[in-house]
């Protein structure tokens, strides 16, 4: 299994597996198809994409229920499971709460637990008090932050008394590189894990014809060079697969090596439009 190694996380599963429309919507839970979305990622589990991450409000908590239900069985030192609280449970006493709720649907500790966007309302020291002292009571083991800016970000960072932010999670792609100006840097610099949602922009990246081109050298589909790309970047993709053939998909980037020369024409070549 290909690992990504952070300072403050230590390593991790290179690629990861998200789950948002897993189990409803926004806030709202959908059971009717609860077997085909644990068999699913139970699927992606067994094919190597060991991280996992979802969020309380992701059908109302139920996507949580169905990442518990589905890694039963499997050896928990080999997963990393990430969830996020929602800014309206920002507050001491909501964050305790709601990362309890969320660990006893997963049925087991937090890997990392990220504030899923910044607070209008709530001070972020208020909220990193309480993720440090979920750390001290072992509910989670890292915390970090979501959609966060610098600024933000370091804001968070200089809150944390007791335990280091391990990570920030961010809208980034090839198609999307307005955090390679400063997000990234400063994360890659200070040992921070990166992790990039909606990494494929929805399947454009599918019918890129540079990915295309440099695929076909290696033999593997545009994703997969994308995602080949992003563990070469050193950032986490977390993109969302339910159907088995996008799973593998997704796992077969796992195996995939770019050079130098092919990572350099992606990074000059891919641009949105």
């Amino acid at each position: 299994m290909k690992r990504a190694c952070f300072k403050r996380v230590g390593c991790v599963p290179a690629i990861g597996l998200g789950t948002w429309g897993i189990g409803g919507g926004f806030w709202i839970a959908d059971t009717s198809r609860d077997a085909e979305w644990i068999e699913a990622i139970k699927y992606a589990v067994e094919k190597g994409i060991k991280l996992i991450d979802t969020a309380e409000m992701y059908g109302g908590g139920h996507a949580e229920e169905l990442v518990g239900r589905a890694i039963r069985g499997f050896a928990r030192d080999e997963l990393f499971i990430i969830t996020k609280v929602w800014p309206n449970h920002a507050r001491y006493d909501d964050v305790i709460k709601s990362a309890e709720a969320s660990a006893s649907r997963l049925g087991t500790y937090i890997d990392l637990y990220l504030l899923h966007w910044p607070s209008d309302s709530v001070p972020i020291c208020e909220t990193i008090k309480a993720f440090e002292a979920l750390v001290d009571r072992g509910v989670i083991r890292h915390f970090g932050v979501s959609n966060f800016s610098l600024s933000q970000l370091q804001e968070a960072e200089a809150c944390a008394k007791k335990y280091q932010l391990a990570a920030v999670q961010n809208h980034y792609s090839l198609y999307n590189r307005r955090d390679e100006v400063d997000v990234i840097p400063y994360a890659q610099a200070n040992g921070i894990m990166y992790i990039a949602y909606t990494p494929l922009e929805k399947g454009a990246l599918a019918r890129d014809p540079l990915l295309a081109e440099i695929g076909r050298k290696y033999g593997i589909t545009p994703v997969q060079a994308a995602l080949a790309w992003y563990v070469k970047r050193g950032v986490v993709p977390i993109p969302k697969a339910e159907r088995k053939n996008h799973i593998d998909e997704i796992a077969g980037a796992l195996g995939v090596e770019l050079s130098d020369e092919d990572f350099a024409r992606i990074s000059s070549g891919v641009r949105r439009g």
